[in-house]
């Protein structure tokens, strides 16, 4: 089973030794908003390049092609 994208960004949290709290205060959001989108798994591909940053991470999306491997 595939880990969700909050899943993944607690357990960055967690090695950052960061609080949600904290991530959200460096991605200019409320700590119950980021708390939401965390328990609904909701992150547009924008606040995750942000949370991302915040978190000192890079984060790569894309689709590739199999036919051709061309990754858009």
């Amino acid at each position: 089973m595939a880990i969700t994208m909050g899943e993944k960004i607690k357990i960055i949290l967690k090695r950052r030794n960061m609080t949600l709290a904290q991530l959200a205060e460096k991605t200019g959001q409320s700590r119950q908003n980021m708390s939401n989108k965390m328990a609904r798994d909701n992150f547009s591909e924008k606040e995750l390049l942000e949370i991302a940053t915040a978190l000192d991470c890079t984060f790569n999306a894309h689709f590739t092609m199999n036919d051709t491997q061309e990754t858009i």
